[in-house]
């Protein structure tokens, strides 16, 4: 079994009324190439500034190499290139 180096759970990232990330779930495992793909506005930069601890969601859990990316940002932007 491969280990997981992205989790999300419920990731959400609302600005006022805006609903820039929706509930979004996905898990990411080790040696998986991953394409993060979407129309302008869809938001994918939402949803990495929240992966990467820069921006705080709404609503939802994300882990990266198991760090909270939320409680433990420091760790998660020293393990990854951005």
């Amino acid at each position: 079994m491969t280990e997981t180096v992205i989790s999300v759970q419920n990731l959400t990232r609302r600005f006022d009324d805006f609903v820039a990330v929706d509930h979004i779930n996905f898990e990411v495992h080790t040696g998986e190439i991953v394409g993060y793909l979407g129309p302008n506005g869809s938001g994918k930069t939402t949803t990495i500034r929240m992966l990467l601890g820069l921006l705080a969601p709404s609503e939802g859990q994300a882990t990266v190499h198991g760090y909270d990316v939320f409680a433990q940002s420091e760790e998660v932007r020293a393990r990854v290139g951005y």
